[in-house]
């Protein structure tokens, strides 16, 4: 089983610019997950949202081309993609002749669903969608909607992961609301370099002690996880102790290395957020 010690994170690194999806490194879910108490059926539903900036082959000319990509990996994957195992994986098609964007997308579809679902049967695929240069004039920019938690004039003391400070009102009628932050940071599994993001919790149920949310998200500052690894800690722990109906949570991290990794998570079906990035993004 691949490691995420054993990936290119940290590491220098040959680029190659001739692809080859063999430069994919999945990693499985599952011990993570195993660490925040989640076996057998997943308690929620979901995918990751990644945007990838860098994404460049030559057409049948020779003429370099360039697109943006989306990419929706569900979270029922029996593993993610490590980031820089993606750039390099992108970096491969630098000087390759392509014959369209839609051969590129149907190379990325079958190259990412064998990666994430490397160890058992592909049961989806993932989605691609490429935009190409004509329409990234059309791509907003919007902060995520809700009531912001950094309003609040708090204290704040913990810097790793504290769920004993979510609280949630039992006694009085159940709410729904949408909060907000722009103050999540925590940091890379591996290289301890810091992730960036901002975070968006919808819930039902009884009301979230709003000053214990933000401070017990902030308490994520100097917790070495992965983006995805984060956002389902912190699903499990509002599910846990605050014990809404519904609950969804979904975060927007910065980008790095051209890339930026969006995770959502959802007690209950619904679509998919509106990928618009943040002005940080």
């Amino acid at each position: 089983m691949n490691t995420p010690e054993h990936s290119q994170l940290g590491k220098s690194s040959a680029y190659a610019d001739q692809y080859d999806p063999q430069l994919l490194y999945p990693l499985a879910r599952q011990p993570k997950r195993d660490e925040i108490g989640i076996s057998g059926t997943l308690p929620f539903l979901g995918a990751d949202l990644w945007t990838a900036f860098e994404l460049g082959w030559l057409n049948l000319k020779g003429k370099p081309q360039v697109a943006l990509a989306r990419l929706v990996i569900p979270c029922d994957s029996l593993n993610i993609i490590e980031s820089k195992s993606l750039k390099l994986y992108f970096n491969s098609f630098n000087n390759t002749r392509i014959a369209s964007a839609d051969e590129v997308a149907q190379r990325l579809r079958t190259d990412l669903s064998e990666a994430i679902w490397r160890g058992g049967p592909i049961r989806g695929s993932v989605g691609v969608q490429l935009l190409l240069p004509e329409q990234f004039d059309r791509e907003p920019v919007h902060e995520l909607d809700g009531l912001s938690l950094d309003r609040l004039d708090i204290e704040c003391s913990h810097y790793q992961p504290a769920p004993h400070l979510l609280n949630a009102n039992f006694d009085e009628q159940p709410v729904t609301e949408t909060l907000t932050s722009q103050l999540l940071k925590s940091n890379c599994l591996v290289t301890g370099q810091p992730d960036w993001g901002s975070i968006r919790i919808s819930y039902s149920g009884p009301q979230i002690e709003q000053g214990g949310l933000l401070q017990y998200l902030v308490s994520f500052r100097n917790h070495n996880e992965f983006h995805e690894q984060c956002v389902e800690r912190i699903y499990m722990d509002i599910w846990r102790r605050c014990k809404p109906s519904q609950l969804t949570v979904y975060a927007r991290y910065t980008r790095r290395g051209g890339l930026d990794i969006n995770p959502f998570r959802t007690s209950h079906p619904q679509g998919l957020p509106a990928n618009f990035r943040t002005a940080r993004q």
